[in-house]
């Protein structure tokens, strides 16, 4: 076995696909989300040992970790957004909710599953963000507010862990279509959510953050990637998105 990997938001999206990804690296995956039914199928299909976890809870997160032996790989995944309106008329609910997720929930499962990452001699911890974590947009503001946060987590662990054998990688993506983000952000309107992708020739899939995830992962521990961003070709920058064919066939 390459490890134990801990993946967390792993019941669908780009957590589902690492948690995919690293089993079939070799990894003893562990699968952490709210969502047991669809965990159980995760499991079934790829070996995969699965918890349900609320990473917004405390005493969740605490009980997980106690039950944990290793923990070699951390891949911080599960987040969010929830609105897609101006900072005047934003529900602080809203922005509360993705804080609790993003930054809070990444926070917990990092304490919590540190000990484990330093004793194993070389862990690694890898949170994913977004390119909204350093560009604003119209109607972003609680969510880029969140990942602005969650990369400031994850740069400043990086900082205090040195001298340590623990990477600390960021990977931020940029626009990536999924079953469930745009969905959820726009509160179940299937119109406006297929909108957001409307003409754009191969936005990135969940697979491909993965193998983005597993690349960082799978370098020699003396090799770390602080940042990697990655976006679809049709994304040149979070203001410039090229809607229309790209590629023939």
């Amino acid at each position: 076995m390459a490890g134990t990997a801990v993946v967390t938001g792993a019941s669908s999206g780009i957590g589902e696909a690492t948690a995919r990804r690293l089993a079939k690296e070799g990894y003893d995956v562990v699968a952490v989300a709210r969502r047991a039914d669809r965990l159980s199928r995760l499991a079934e299909e790829t070996g995969a040992r699965t918890c349900r976890v609320d990473i917004t809870d405390a005493e969740s997160v605490r009980r997980f970790a106690a039950e944990l032996d290793s923990c070699d790989v951390l891949v911080n995944n599960a987040g969010g957004a929830v609105g897609a309106d101006t900072v005047a008329e934003a529900a602080a609910a809203d922005w509360e909710r993705m804080f609790s997720v993003n930054v809070l929930g990444t926070l917990r499962v990092t304490q919590a599953l540190l000990p484990l990452l330093r004793a194993g001699g070389g862990g690694t911890v890898v949170t994913v963000t977004s390119t909204a974590a350093f560009t604003n947009y119209a109607g972003g503001g609680g969510y880029s507010a969140a990942k602005h946060a969650e990369h400031a987590l994850s740069e400043t662990l990086r900082v205090e862990l040195c001298g340590e054998p623990v990477r600390v990688i960021e990977v931020a993506p940029g626009m990536v279509r999924t079953e469930e983000f745009a969905l959820n952000r726009l509160r179940g309107d299937a119109e406006r959510a297929a909108a957001v992708y409307e003409g754009v020739d191969r936005p990135l899939t969940a697979d491909d953050v993965a193998e983005c995830v597993a690349l960082a992962v799978g370098l020699p521990q003396h090799v770390n990637i602080d940042q990697l961003v990655v976006r679809p070709l049709a994304q040149a920058a979070q203001h410039q998105l090229h809607r229309g064919p790209l590629f023939n066939g």
